[in-house]
């Protein structure tokens, strides 16, 4: 599956969708929606980019950024084996493989530049779609899958790639997050915290309680919002009446608003703040304005709440064909090394395709297991209740065989 390969699907999708619109208008909610769903030209001078749509590279004045061809590169691959494996995990639960998936296609570049940005010694604590982040952190993702698939809880010791298990619980892995970096301080360790969550989240107490916590305490942690402007069927204008990144000023902390589709200012804006945060100068908030190009998840459908013209506008400014183009113009790759590229993608798919067909299924009277230390009557009611139905299609395919 190739970048290439990647776009023109969602060409294919999107003409789709055009199709479907013509037939239902999009209703007016939605068209709302499209219409908030970008900053006006205030807000957009405020926004940190390094690397244009048109993959033109450029300065800002507080934020540099200085990598080798080499280091581009592996930006590159890093994004490209990352949308690789999520597109193999959506087509895994298409298939009734996995329960549930989270896509991050569109996300590579904000998860993949603050992934990058982080230290071996320094912390992360994910929600639940952080795919890139877990893989700059070392996390096999077969591990990612055996969890949506029901056969553990998160298949890795967070101990050892100082990656957190994932947090399906909305916004609090944030209060995680600003205890464990209490602790780091009162340790006298020089690392830092990351604290992943999305637009949605931010309406959570949970993560109001933790920007609060993390002031008055001015513990080393790294807010890192990635406002891909859907919590699920909600856009971001009905959940805040100000940018998301000057919520952080009213708590007194600084926040900053970065291109989500540009890797390399999310690198810069993201290592900057963690630097912040280990030279004792406090939290930071940073906001990634970026776009979730698919689904919430695979049990929503996008097209029932999003204008079609909205997500076109946002496949032009995809983040790895943006990398791709500065590379090219500055003849960083070539045709061999992106072909390269290409096949260890396809690799990496045939792999974790493999690894989730052999792992077992999920045993269905789990759930009930470990519930109370010592038994409770209701749950040994429900678990005979379940176990019943579950004998009834066991007895019904009896049946038909007899016949």
């Amino acid at each position: 599956m190739t970048v290439e390969g990647t776009a023109q699907r969602k060409s294919t999708r999107a003409g789709s969708k055009r199709t479907a619109a013509k037939k239902a208008s999009p209703t007016k909610k939605a068209t709302e929606a499209k219409a908030g769903s970008r900053p006006d030209q205030a807000e957009q001078d405020q926004l940190v980019q390094l690397l244009t749509p048109e993959g033109k590279r450029v300065e800002h004045p507080e934020y540099a950024i200085d990598l080798s061809p080499e280091e581009l590169r592996g930006l590159y691959r890093d994004m490209v084996l990352t949308r690789r494996f999520d597109a193999e995990a959506t087509t895994l639960q298409r298939q009734g493989e996995l329960g549930l998936w989270a896509s991050l296609l569109g996300q590579e570049a904000a998860q993949i530049g603050s992934g990058r940005a982080l230290r071996d010694d320094d912390y992360v604590f994910p929600t639940y779609r952080e795919h890139g982040v877990a893989w700059c952190r070392g996390v096999d993702p077969t591990n990612l899958l055996g969890m949506f698939r029901g056969v553990n809880h998160g298949g890795w010791d967070p101990n050892t790639n100082n990656f957190h298990l994932y947090t399906i619980v909305i916004g609090s892995q944030t209060l995680h997050a600003t205890g464990y970096a209490m602790g780091v301080q009162k340790d006298g360790a020089d690392s830092a915290v990351i604290a992943y969550f999305g637009d949605g989240a931010s309406s959570q107490g949970d993560v109001a309680e933790s920007f609060t916590f993390s002031a008055v305490y001015n513990a080393p942690v790294v807010f890192f919002c990635q406002n891909n402007q859907w919590a699920i069927s909600e856009p971001t204008e009905r959940q805040t009446r100000v940018p998301l990144y000057q919520r952080a000023r009213g708590y007194g902390f600084p926040g900053v608003r970065v291109d989500g589709n540009d890797v390399l200012a999310c690198l810069a804006v993201t290592k900057a703040a963690l630097e912040r945060a280990r030279t004792g100068q406090g939290p930071m908030l940073v906001e990634a304005f970026t776009y979730r190009m698919g689904a919430h998840t695979t049990s929503d459908d996008p097209t029932k709440y999003r204008a079609d013209e909205e997500t076109l506008a946002w496949e032009a400014k995809d983040p790895i064909l943006r990398l791709r183009t500065y590379l090219e113009s500055e003849g960083f790759v070539d045709e061999a090394y992106l072909a390269g590229i290409d096949q260890e993608s396809e690799a990496l798919g045939k792999r974790v395709r493999d690894a989730v067909r052999a792992m077992p299924d999920p045993d269905s009277m789990a759930i009930f297991e470990n519930v109370y230390a010592d038994g409770h009557a209701l749950v040994d009611e429900e678990r005979a209740q379940f176990a019943a139905y579950q004998a009834s299609f066991a007895d019904a395919e009896a049946i038909a065989e007899g016949n």
